[in-house]
Order: structure tokens, then C-alpha cells, then sequence
């Protein structure tokens, strides 16, 4: 076991954060003037001020003790001793044992291994002379003491009782006391609220958080997987404090509530870059809240083969990106994963003989070697204005995030005519729709029958738990139905629900896809101004192979579910 007086010969713990870059010289300042004010650890404030999470903490805290960590899914389902330590005991020196070995040796969870009083007290009344001590989040065994001994208060629960009634209550729905409402909304407990709200988050795998004012509640909910779930919220007392939190850490006017605002936070949690995009928008009730989560260290996005495509589809993509010149459109609804999709591709073909530009709303990942453009409409940096620009700074690849207008989709087609390949997006809900959408923008059905190479539509499906797949029995009259090779039935699987995908059934999502390439028929029925049915049916003659149908492939190959298919896919 490690030796306290070893420490005295180390470097200090924050200088040793400084050094690999987990903190910043200012914040460990800030830190460490607090210190001296309030005699808290460092370890704590960190924690407390949102420079750290405590997973973080814990990570680094082992590391620079050589004390093994211990997270929650390794702690004992049962306790170990009763009646030995009290829960005031317990609670306030923030430990608990965890283990016996050998009748001898006791192991404690403790969130401050160095704290020596706490160690002497436990020898003193329990028999065990000997000593094993795991490091651990804080709040996680505070939460294994409550669920053992206490009365099941959460961590957020234990954060909303610290705030207590008095500074909340002060502010009402509509307070002008801005000043009362930043104050509060800097204070270490509703830091600590905001900040677990999002680590949750995170933990939990969601895309977006939702941060919703009602009459009666404020409510959260996470969108995992696609999907909204209500998780635990704050009581509607703490929603200006909650809020005006958002608001600060997104560098948004908490002062301004009649108009929606965006901004953006960045920030580290349990070890990952995280970048959220935050919207705020005016209700009956208060402001609503959404925070977009992205992953900036998932680089996994960036790799075309992973995305769910079939051989024979990913051989076509391949073909239309390595093409010099002409439009290629991906399509779907919003969160279908377009922008996902166009990175992987821009990334595949990011080759220091290409000049890339892309113009965006708003940038959502950056990536190495490419230009990136966040349009401005507020002082007439619109899409149309900055592809107009970007044509002119000699690009060979052009990516527009979305053909909204007439005037984007001329300009984007003129760029593809003049030797340029373009990528953008469109909200359709099949790939044969893009061509009929484009026409109705107004652009001339010949400059589109020449430019534009292929269209890509898309949806997002969620993937069957690994861990809890079983074999689904679906009788063959339901399989006709919804048109699912019934010679196939034994190989559908469902999800039962386990603690690995929170009881969905469900854990991650993978593209469907459909790839409609343009050729001789398709170019002449564009010319001809033939309506979307016409296109698909063309186009599936040439090969195409439907959402739908890709859809049931990955129920074929134990993937995905039919409902789930069904859900995110419709039929003409």
C-alpha cells in the first residue's frame, strides 16, 4: 500500500493535471485560491466547479496514488457489514466497505484514501486491523450507503436538498433580480446539478438532452437511440437556477427570455471531448432547453465501411465520391445521420491533392485538412453567399449542409458544371424525391438530368442489445404481412431488456440506406418532368434496392428488429 509520506517527494497532484493537459494553468489558479478560503481539497473543487467530472477525478486521483479505482457495476449488490459503522459515520467521511478477504483484511470504498483519522476510527471499531483501500466517486458511494442503510436518496436528490428552499424560492418565474439569478446559478450546488445532468447524459449514450418547464414539473429527458426517455429531473423551484446555469455556461444573455438563442459549451466528461450545441426557446412556462451532444473524440463516425452499407452499396458510394465532378444528394428526415454520412465520405476522399470547403449550419465536427465554414445569416453569410465565395477559392470538392433555396441549388448545380463535385442535403423521404424536390425549388430539370450523379437516402435503426438477443417468434401470417421473406423467420431476433441497454431491448443505431445512381432513363424522365413514383420505379429496375428492404437484410443478419424497420421506413 502506498505511503503518505511518498507524496511529499511528488510533484502536486494539480501540477500533474496541468502537465497532461486535464486541467489549465488558470483553472488549477482558481483552485487553488479557493483552497485557502474554504479548506476544501483540491480534489473536490475541481469537481464542484465543473473543471472536472468525477470519473475524471477518480481516473487521474488512482493513477497519481497507485490506488486501484472501483466504479459502481463492481460494487457489491448486498452489504458487507451492519452495525458495525454508523450511516452519519459513513456519510460524512465518505467511505464503505465493499469486501472481506480472509475474514481478515477489510476493503474499503473510499472517496479520500489519505484521509488517516477515518482509517484509524474504522480499525478502532471494527475487528479488522488490516486495511485494502479502493478510490471511488463520491457521489457513487454515497449512493451505495443510501441504498443500503439510508432512505434511497439519488445524487441529485442529495444535490437538490444542499440547495435547499431559500435561494431558489426568491426567484419567480419571471424574476428581474439578474444578478440574484447569476449568483445562484454559480453556486457549487447547482454547478454540481447541471453537471451530473449531463455526465448522466453522457453515461447514458444520449444525443440530445431536453431541459423542459411545464406548469407543474421541470422536466429532463434524454434522447437515446433515437428515442425520448423521462430520467430524473429537479423540482420546478430550481428551474430559473437550472436554466440560467445553461445559459452562462453557453455564453447566452441570461437576462434575454423572449427570443430563442443559441451558443455552445465545451467541455470534458468522463474522459471524452464533448462539444454540446444549446438552443433555448421561449414557452408558456419558461424557456425549453435542448442540448445537441457531440462526441468530438468518437473519430469512429469518420469511417465510411462502418455505417451499416451493404458490399454492394458501399462499392457504388466509393464510385460517386471518386468522381471529379457532378452532385451527389443525401437525404432523410433531421437526425436520420446525413451529416455523418457526408463526413465519412469527405474524410475518405481527404487527400492532400483535394482542396475541400464545406459550408455548414452549424459545423458540428471539425475535421483535419478541410475547410469548414459556419454560415451567418445575421451579417449575410448565408449558404447561397458562402458557396458563391468558396467557388472562387479554387476548390476541387464543395460540401453544402443543406440545398435550402432556389438560389443555393442553382449555384451548387452551376458549381458542379463547371468541374466541381459537390455534396449536400435534402429533406425527402425517399431518394427518387430529391429530383422532384429540386424541380419544385424552381431549378431547370436539364441543369439537374447533367449535374446531379446519385442520390443517397437514409434512416436510422436501433441494433438489437448483444447482450440480451433471443430469438423472436413471429408467426408467418404477420410476416406476409409487413412483407418479410417468411423462408427467413428463424432468423429474427429481439432484444428482452437487460441493465446493458437500460431495459430497451435496444444499444446503438445503424444506417438503412437506399442508392438510387442516375442513368440514361432516370436523366430522361427528369428531362421529361416525371413525378417521383416513375423515378423509383426506374430506378428500382436499374437495381436499386429500397430502405425498407435494406432494412429487412439487417433483421435478416440478426441486427435489427421488422418493427423497428417499420418504424423508420415507409412504403409508397
Amino acid at each position: 500500500m502506498f505511503k503518505i509520506e511518498q507524496l511529499a517527494k511528488r510533484k502536486r497532484f494539480g501540477e500533474l493535471l496541468v502537465e497532461k493537459g486535464a486541467i489549465t494553468q488558470d483553472e488549477l489558479n482558481t483552485v487553488l485560491s479557493l483552497m485557502g478560503r474554504t479548506n476544501e481539497k483540491i480534489g473536490k473543487l475541481l469537481v464542484d466547479l465543473g473543471t472536472m467530472s468525477e470519473a475524471d477525478l477518480v481516473k487521474n486521483l488512482s493513477e497519481y496514488l497507485g490506488i486501484p479505482s472501483i466504479t459502481s457495476e463492481e460494487f457489491p449488490n448486498v452489504p458487507v457489514l451492519e452495525n458495525t459503522f454508523s450511516v452519519k459515520f459513513m456519510r460524512e467521511c465518505r467511505f464503505i466497505p465493499i469486501g472481506v478477504v480472509d475474514e481478515s483484511e477489510l476493503v474499503l470504498a473510499m472517496a479520500d484514501p489519505l484521509d488517516r483519522s477515518t482509517l484509524d476510527a474504522v480499525r478502532l471499531y471494527s475487528k479488522f486491523k488490516t486495511l485494502k483501500i479502493v478510490l471511488a466517486p463520491e457521489s457513487e458511494i454515497l449512493d451505495l450507503i443510501e441504498k443500503f442503510y439510508g432512505n434511497q436518496a439519488s445524487s441529485l436528490g442529495r444535490i437538490v436538498e444542499g440547495i435547499g428552499e431559500d435561494g431558489a424560492d426568491g426567484l419567480g418565474d419571471e424574476s428581474d433580480d439578474i444578478e440574484h439569478l447569476k449568483d445562484l446559478a454559480s453556486e457549487a450546488p447547482v454547478i454540481r446539478l447541471v453537471n451530473l445532468i449531463i455526465s448522466r447524459a453522457i453515461e447514458a449514450r444520449a444525443s440530445d438532452i431536453h431541459i423542459e418547464p411545464f406548469e407543474k414539473d421541470l422536466k429532463v429527458r434524454y434522447r437515446i437511440d433515437g428515442v425520448l426517455y423521462d430520467v430524473e429531473s429537479p423540482p420546478k423551484r430550481l428551474k430559473a437556477a437550472v436554466i440560467s446555469r445553461v445559459k452562462i455556461m453557453a455564453k447566452l444573455n441570461i437576462a434575454e427570455r423572449r427570443i430563442p438563442q443559441d451558443g455552445r459549451i465545451k467541455m470534458k466528461v468522463l474522459g471524452h471531448d464533448i462539444d454540446l450545441r444549446v438552443s433555448t426557446l421561449p414557452t408558456m412556462y419558461g424557456e425549453s432547453v435542448v442540448m445537441r451532444v457531440l462526441d468530438k473524440s468518437n473519430t469512429q463516425i469518420y469511417d465510411l465501411e462502418s455505417l451499416g452499407f451493404s458490399e454492394n452499396m458501399l462499392a457504388g458510394i466509393e464510385s460517386l465520391i471518386s468522381r471529379p465532378h457532378g452532385i451527389i444528394l443525401v437525404t432523410g428526415p433531421t437526425g436520420s445521420g446525413k451529416t455523418t454520412t457526408l463526413y465519412a465520405a469527405l474524410t475518405k476522399i481527404n487527400l492532400p491533392d483535394k482542396k475541400i470547403i464545406t459550408i455548414e449550419d452549424p459545423v458540428e465536427y471539425q475535421i483535419n485538412g478541410i475547410n469548414q465554414i459556419h454560415v451567418n445569416p445575421q451579417i449575410g453569410l448565408t449558404f447561397a453567399a458562402g458557396l458563391r465565395s468558396i467557388v472562387r477559392q479554387d476548390p476541387d470538392v464543395i460540401m453544402v449542409g443543406e440545398m435550402r433555396d432556389l438560389e443555393t441549388a442553382e449555384i451548387g448545380i452551376r458549381a458542379a458544371l463547371t468541374g466541381h463535385l459537390v455534396f449536400s442535403t435534402l429533406h425527402t423521404n425517399d431518394a427518387p424525391s430529391a429530383i422532384a424536390r429540386l424541380v419544385d425549388m424552381g431549378a431547370e430539370d436539364y441543369l439537374i438530368a447533367s449535374s446531379v450523379l446519385g442520390v443517397l437516402a437514409q434512416r436510422l435503426v436501433r441494433i438489437i442489445c448483444p447482450s440480451c438477443r433471443v430469438k423472436a417468434e413471429l408467426g408467418p401470417t404477420y410476416l406476409k404481412e409487413v412483407g418479410f421473406p417468411i423462408d427467413f423467420g428463424d432468423q429474427i431476433y429481439e432484444g428482452r431488456g437487460c441493465k446493458d441497454c437500460a431495459n430497451t431491448g435496444y444499444r446503438g443505431r445503424i444506417g438503412v440506406y437506399e442508392l438510387m445512381l442516375m442513368n440514361d432513363e432516370i436523366r430522361k424522365l427528369t428531362i421529361q418532368n416525371s413525378d417521383s413514383s416513375k423515378l423509383r420505379k426506374a430506378a428500382q429496375a436499374a437495381g436499386m434496392i429500397t430502405l425498407r428492404q435494406d432494412g429487412f437484410e439487417k433483421v435478416k443478419h440478426g441486427l435489427t428488429t421488422i418493427a423497428e424497420v417499420i418504424r423508420v421506413t415507409q412504403e409508397s
